[in-house]
């Protein structure tokens, strides 16, 4: 018996030796943003593996022995930035089968090669919400993906508790989805009308569901699958991305959300100056873009820069996004900087980028911020992140380096053309050293 005895030994040593070999690395001299506290002044972020051991200034974190250090002086390290909506990856857009499309998954039509997730990482983005287009009233499911180096989309998920992919839903309103053909609807009223309704058939459908489970739980239930996605929403499993532009856009999701009870973010939402305090008042959060231009878009007509701002003040959680390719993944830093100009606070800007869209994908107990225990998502500047001459030097996912602006091939991501993988020097202002 005695060979048996030594294997626990033997497992506790083999766990031990796996443990030892995991990289701890210190990053010292470096101004910090935690976003979760106040900034920190030569501070000290010590890393071990995947996950922030602690941060702090040089006086409160001791630094291991078997520690790599690395010299961060003039550099600024804030939490790594989170687009709550994106179409990277060469997501497709609308097609014209049916205007509500539940059981459709962008998970299905992700190109991890494609080199609009190269430019995100380069942009300092480690987790991006990726959505199909907003030319359904319903379109389909979001996926939550972190921006790894992986072989396949499957590399890039986020799994949650249960072990199934976090996720949301997207949905719209105004003028993208009215068509006034087929399916489509051709009103707002219209548009309205047909999600209500959908909504009410997945309510029965939950209630057959319950009671088949009551009288035949030993019998396969009749799966629905555009059904099932409606009543894991009603049940408050999944986050409805909500696409809307106008102040009266708004207001009807705001009506269909206290009808049906479920979690939503508004995104866009071009008119929210309009009915801040209602959209305070239902305590939905909001995700924002800055637009240099309307364009045609009339619905965008009454954008102001002050979005931001109003709606912060208001304690309504604020994010910022990208909507690429409306908005380059490359830039999404200096939303931060925009939105300080048109009124919010330097902390609530910061929270725009991190923290607020970590808490609109409920991942903030993992993500958003730099906390001891958290993963190890974080972006290193050249300087003060609301400058517009800052730049991004490196982009880390869950500890691992994704962009290095150092590596020539990352630099061309960086700074290359709309393809940005291309062997060209890049040229104008904003390209210098």
């Amino acid at each position: 018996m005695a060979p048996f005895l030594l294997l626990p030994f033997f497992f506790s040593s083999a766990q031990e030796s796996r443990e030892s070999e995991v990289k701890v690395l210190a990053y010292i001299n470096a101004t910090i943003y935690p976003v979760s506290s106040p900034k920190i002044e030569k501070g000290t972020l010590l890393v071990k593996g995947d996950t922030i051991l602690a941060v702090g200034t040089s006086e409160d974190v001791k630094i291991p022995v078997e520690a790599e250090v690395i010299d961060a002086f003039g550099k600024t390290i804030i939490p790594g930035l989170i687009c709550t909506h994106s179409h990277i990856g060469s997501v497709a857009g609308a097609d014209s089968s049916s205007p509500i499309q539940p059981e459709v998954r962008v998970f299905d039509s992700i190109d991890v090669r494609n080199t609009s997730i190269n430019k995100a990482r380069a942009g300092g983005i480690t987790t991006a919400n990726l959505m199909s287009g907003s030319g359904h009233l319903l379109s389909g499911q979001t996926i939550y993906l972190k921006l790894r180096k992986g072989n396949i989309v499957d590399d890039l998920t986020i799994k949650l508790a249960d072990g199934s992919l976090a996720y949301g839903v997207k949905m719209a309103n105004g003028t993208n989805s009215i068509r006034d053909s087929g399916p489509f609807p051709g009103t707002r009223g219209k548009s309205a009308a047909l999600v209500r309704q959908k909504f009410i058939d997945a309510q029965a459908y939950l209630k057959k569901r319950e009671k088949h489970q009551e009288e035949k739980p030993e019998e396969a239930f009749e799966r629905d699958l555009a059904l099932e996605t409606l009543a894991d929403i009603l049940e408050g499993k999944r986050t409805v991305h909500h696409h809307t532009h106008r102040h009266d856009d708004i207001l009807t999701v705001l009506r269909l959300k206290e009808e049906f009870g479920f979690k939503v973010v508004l995104h866009h939402v071009s008119e929210a100056w309009k009915v801040a305090d209602e959209i305070a008042e239902a305590d939905v959060p909001c995700s924002i873009i800055f637009l240099d231009s309307p364009g045609g878009k009339l619905e965008a007509r009454d954008f102001e820069w002050k979005n931001g701002a109003e709606l912060s003040k208001r304690g309504v959680v604020t994010a910022f996004h990208t909507d690429d390719p409306i908005n380059d993944s490359r830039w999404f830093l200096r939303n931060a900087a925009v939105g300080v100009r048109a009124g919010m606070s330097r902390q609530k800007a910061l929270e725009g980028l991190t923290l607020a869209g970590a808490k609109m994908l409920d991942l903030d107990d993992s993500i958003g911020s730099l906390d001891p225990g958290k993963q190890a998502d974080f972006v290193m500047l050249s300087g003060d992140p609301f400058s517009i001459y800052t730049r991004v030097l490196e982009t880390h996912i869950e500890g691992e380096k994704v962009f290095d602006l150092e590596n020539p091939t990352d630099r061309l991501f960086a700074e290359g053309g709309y393809g940005a993988g291309h062997n060209r020097e890049a040229t104008g202002c904003c390209f210098y050293r």
